[in-house]
Parts: structure tokens; sequence; C-alpha cells
């Protein structure tokens, strides 16, 4: 999802329209590939060198399409992944790069920086549909989470990494670890896997997803409060709803507003395709709109996609507020 953060306020409308697309074209990210495909990479890794597995835990890394799933998805299951997609003709990414380069390594683990070659790994900048560089891209998570275009100065840049990792320090365990001395590699190493993750993850990445909520409501089951398990339960109910998603389902809720699945399903595609506000608000006019259990299902609908996000987003606050004026 995009946006866990707000994106500098003195971007060119310009900019932002390239960000949307580019975050749109990245809806698929939390798809992961085959874990056999996962476990031949980790084998690959484990016959590398020292120096290169040393490297593998390393702040900055050179990312190429071959090892995108490896080193940017995987890897932003513990700390958030900024993708730098720069290019060696690009004058601004001069500029920006060596920024993101230090703060990166000031950052003691706290995020890793992914630099992508645009001219030599073309399928990753049309995954992230992006129109011009540098542009960079935060993913946590599996997920998009928040993007900026342009070199901005440092105090901008540092301002937005702060604001990333504030917001996401409670979802992913790399960055208290690291917070505290560890570093995320040496985190994964010394954290006993929880088994019950461990099977739900496993379903996740082969695209089980049935198997994978049943395996994450079996642990809030057991144990109901449990906020790792809600939010990974939400993200496998939407991803297997945005992967069925038909294109025209917002055409065609929008020509059937009383089609309560056909607004849930145009609901997912709006924010599949970053468009928050207006999926939070179309649920919200079908909660109006109805009574009795269909009311029920429109508010447990969009309460499922504010799972998505962390509670104090202030979309999710102004949607709560909105929701809450339609009820009562």
């Amino acid at each position: 999802m995009e946006n866990v953060t707000r994106p500098d306020p003195r971007q060119s409308a310009a900019q932002n329209a390239a960000l949307s697309a580019a975050l749109s074209g990245a809806v698929d990210l939390s798809g992961l590939k085959a874990k056999a495909e996962a476990a031949s990479r980790a084998s690959q890794r484990g016959g590398q060198s020292d120096g290169a597995a040393a490297g593998a835990g390393a702040s900055i890394i050179d990312v190429t399409e071959a090892d995108f799933q490896a080193e940017v998805v995987e890897r932003s299951l513990q700390v958030p992944v900024v993708v730098d997609l720069w290019a060696t003709w690009c004058g601004p990414c001069k500029q920006l790069s060596p920024v993101l380069e230090r703060l990166a390594e000031q950052g003691g683990g706290t995020w890793v920086l992914a630099k992508v070659d645009v001219d030599a790994n073309p399928r990753i900048a049309q995954l992230f549909g992006v129109q011009s560089i540098p542009t960079v891209v935060a993913i946590a998570g599996g997920q998009p989470v928040d993007a900026f275009s342009g070199a901005l100065p440092e105090p901008q840049v540092r301002q937005w990494i702060d604001r990333l990792i504030d917001a996401l320090r409670d979802r992913l365990p790399g960055i208290r670890a690291a917070e505290q001395g560890g570093g995320a590699g040496e985190a994964a190493a010394e954290e006993p896997e929880d088994p019950r993750f461990t099977e739900a993850e496993a379903a996740f990445e082969r695209g089980d997803y049935d198997a994978a909520e049943q395996a994450y409501l079996r642990i809030l089951d057991a144990e109901p409060a449990n906020e790792q398990a809600k939010f990974a339960l939400a993200q496998v109910r939407f991803t297997r709803r945005a992967e069925a998603a038909d294109p025209a389902a917002i055409a065609k809720a929008d020509a059937a507003p009383d089609d309560l699945e056909a607004q849930f399903a145009a609901a997912d595609t709006e924010l599949a395709q970053q468009k928050v506000e207006d999926a939070f608000g179309r649920l919200i006019a079908a909660v109006g709109r109805t009574a009795g259990e269909d009311r029920d299902r429109a508010r447990q609908h969009l309460v499922e996609l504010f799972e998505l996000f962390p509670p104090d987003d202030e979309r999710v606050t102004a949607a709560r507020r909105k929701l809450a004026s339609v009820l009562f």
C-alpha cells in the first residue's frame, strides 16, 4: 500500500501524477514467488564467498531484475527497502544518490537502500511505471508504501526517511533490532521463528491464500490481540482480491451503485491503484445507502481496508470520522 507517510507537499502536480502511475504498477509486489525459488536463491547465496555474504547484509546494495525478489521484496519483510531508480546519464540522480547512500550508512541497518540502474534493468522500471528519474520508492512488507521523485534536498530526504521509520517501527522487526544495536540480519538469526507464522508465510509465498488465511486465523483464535497476525491477514485477503480484480470493476460499480459486490470489487481496485480516499469514500457511501446485513458487510469490508494502514494514517482517521457520521 502506498503513502504510509505523506509525500512532500511541495512536489509538483506532474511529479505526483508520475508517482501515482509508478505505484499503481507495483501492486503485485506482495505476490511472493514460489518458496522453491526462494530456497534456490538462498542456496546460491550460501555458496558465495564470505565477502559476498557480508555484502548481503549491507545497508546499500545494487539490485538487478534477477535478484529483485530476494533483495527487495523479501528483505522488506524485516526492514524498509528504499529503491533508488537511477541512470548514469541522469544529472539529478547524481545529486540524489549520494544523499541516499549517506543516509543509509547513517541508518545503522534500520533500512536498506537498493540501487537500480533503469537502463540495465528496464523491467523493474516498467514494474513501477517510472516516467522520470530519479524516482524513489519505499517497500515494506512486500508492498510499496511511499515514494517521491526528483532530487530533493538532503533535509527533506532525511525527514522522509525518519517518517517512514517511525510509521513502520512496530510492523517490521528488523527496525527495532537495528536500533538496539543488533542489526536486522542479526535479529533474524537470533530470534526463533514462530512455526505458526512460518506456515502462514509459506502458504502466502506459494500463492495459497486460503491456507495462509486459515493459518493466520488460527493464530488469532489463540491470540486475538496479535497485531502482526491481524495485519498479515488483512494483506492476504486484499492480495487475493486484488489479483482477481476485474480491470473494469470501477466502471461497473459506477453503473450499478446498488450492487454491493460491485462496490467491494471497485473499492479494492481503487485501493490497488493507490486511490485510497476514493476507495474509502465508495464504501462509506455504500454503508449510507444500505441497512441491516448489507450495511454490516459494507462496514466490515471498509474496516478490513483500514487494517492495511497504520491506525494513525490521517486518511484512515478521516474515513473513520465519516463512517461514524453515517452510522450514527
